[in-house]
């Protein structure tokens, strides 16, 4: 079965930084877009960035472009979230989904497996 594992969450001042890992296990995951999404309270969870199953091809939200970058490393199965100058608007619970797919797909419809979620949080 397909498993995600997020790590690397925390407690952070704004203006510092944080990297995300997300381990899959359960398959070869080469041929699987890879993302993550985030969620604060009262809120939907929405997408944060999104790379391809080669690397090559990415998508970020406006709101994190040139802060954040996604990142990936096929032979570990494991995608990567660099977050630089955060913010405390970047405060919520960061999940990692998986999808079966040569595409950049941005909705979290339809992604097929989640990870559990790991807390930011930025402190102003």
């Amino acid at each position: 079965q397909v498993q995600l594992t997020e790590s690397g969450g925390g407690l952070v001042q704004a203006g510092g930084s944080l990297r995300l890992s997300c381990a899959a296990s359960g398959r070869t995951f080469s041929n699987y877009a890879m993302a993550w999404f985030r969620q604060a309270p009262g809120t939907e969870r929405e997408v944060v960035a999104v790379i391809n199953w080669s690397g090559y091809n990415t998508y970020y939200a406006d709101s994190i472009k040139g802060r954040f970058t996604i990142s990936r490393d096929n032979a570990k199965s494991t995608v990567y979230l660099q977050m630089n100058s955060l913010k405390p608007e970047d405060t919520a619970v960061y999940y990692c989904a998986v999808k079966r797919t040569l595409l950049v797909i941005t909705s979290r419809y339809q992604y097929d497996y989640w990870g559990q979620g790991t807390q930011v949080t930025v402190s102003s």
